[in-house]
């Protein structure tokens, strides 16, 4: 069977070898992507800017892009038909080719985000591991963990005030040049669609633009929503929740928190929107040979994805959400959760809206996500592939906050 053979659907006029060969695991590799870029720019906002009131969730936030970062590239490998090959990528850097330059700037940034976090968590190693040190009777897990600490520290034993504070400078200086690496690292995911001259709906000089700024609305998101989960599981496990009480406001996290970081939220919301909408008006207005087959898509065949799901659904509605005065947790968790699935059916009309014409001009192709899966292709390709990839960033932000806290210590109130 060809590659897409068992989740394409034809209809009118379309080529023998056209199929919808990107599939869904393409349109999770920039929704990942993005999800690290949005992350490390909102901890870049204390860090580098200075922004106070997101102290708390600037450390969250980093240690979250740390865990997305290794499974932005695990779509792409599920995808390859020759996924053992990828290490070439790393190790032949070709600088004119769009496809190596991702290999390049994703360990660039993979080694900036690791450095910034040493340098935010090392005054923090050097204190546990001292006192695990001199605790007498210490668990197996205290061991281990001192030990992990101390192979962490790399002889920098140094906490002075002096040695404190330039760790605090070399933050911020990774930080500054964190921020236009994240972006450019999910820009070259629209660089590589905006590229294509042979597909007319891809073909746009804003697609790394838009990618970027619904990158950043995406990952602010997901951090508001996680940081909310977590620190209710924390009053939750601390045993402080009030019996039978859920109040209205944001009693179970930080309420100042949340409502400062929606604000940034609801800025690069209005950005995105503005540009995809800038994107489609141009289109319309400027009219070219292909306008007439892609206004068939956008306004006919994926007018309920496009117009209902990702401008209505998935922008409208939590724009409005997060603008209603008194924000409450039921609010700040329903639009983030529509947020993301806003940015999520962004990634998809490009992906499969972009392959659903054929290049004939006069037929069109329709793609059915494999639900259950009958081989390892479909696996992949399909729901139980999709959702795989989805929950192991979740795992490994649960195995890095066992080694990197989340939050200073104090009390819970």
């Amino acid at each position: 069977m060809v590659h897409g053979e068992a989740w394409t659907v034809k209809e009118l006029f379309v080529y023998p070898n056209e199929y919808i060969y990107w599939t869904i695991q393409i349109v999770m590799y920039p929704f990942l992507t993005g999800l690290v870029a949005g992350a490390f720019v909102l901890s870049s906002l204390y860090h580098v800017f200075g922004v106070t009131k997101l102290k708390e969730i600037a450390r969250f936030s980093l240690v979250f892009s740390f865990a997305l970062l290794p499974c932005a590239p695990m779509p792409l490998l599920l995808h390859l038909q020759q996924p053992l090959r990828n290490h070439h990528v790393l190790m032949t850097p070709h600088f004119t080719s769009a496809i190596a330059a991702f290999g390049i700037v994703f360990l660039t940034y993979g080694m900036i985000v690791a450095s910034e976090l040493w340098f935010v968590y090392r005054g923090y190693f050097v204190a546990t591991a001292r006192e695990l040190r001199n605790k007498q009777d210490r668990t197996w897990s205290e061991t281990i963990l001192m030990g992990l600490y101390s192979i962490l520290i790399m002889g920098a034993w140094d906490v002075s005030h002096h040695a404190l504070e330039q760790d605090e400078r070399a933050v911020k200086v990774l930080a500054a040049v964190g921020i236009p690496v994240a972006c450019f690292l999910h820009g070259y995911a629209g660089f590589i669609f905006g590229s294509v001259k042979a597909n007319a709906l891809w073909m746009t000089p804003l697609m790394p633009v838009i990618f970027i700024c619904s990158a950043v609305v995406s990952g602010i998101a997901l951090c508001i929503l996680t940081y909310i989960v977590t620190m209710e599981l924390r009053k939750l496990i601390a045993g402080r929740r009030r019996q039978n009480t859920y109040p209205d406001d944001l009693g179970g996290v930080e309420t100042q928190v949340v409502r400062m970081t929606s604000k940034y939220l609801i800025m690069f919301l209005i950005l995105a929107i503005t540009l995809e909408l800038l994107d489609l008006i141009f289109r319309g207005y400027t009219a070219v040979k292909s306008w007439d087959i892609l206004r068939s898509v956008i306004y006919g065949k994926d007018f309920t994805a496009i117009f209902i799901l990702q401008y209505g659904l998935g922008n409208l509605v939590p724009f409005i959400l997060f603008l209603l005065p008194g924000l409450t947790i039921r609010r700040a968790v329903v639009g983030t959760l529509l947020v993301l699935f806003g940015v999520f059916m962004m990634r998809w009309n490009v992906v499969i809206g972009g392959q659903a014409f054929s290049a004939s001009f006069a037929g069109f192709m329709h793609y059915h996500l494999p639900i259950w899966p009958h081989d390892a292709e479909t696996f992949k390709e399909g729901l139980f592939g999709a959702m795989m990839i989805g929950s192991v960033p979740f795992v490994l932000f649960w195995m890095l906050s066992r080694v990197f806290p989340l939050f200073e210590k104090k009390e819970l109130p």
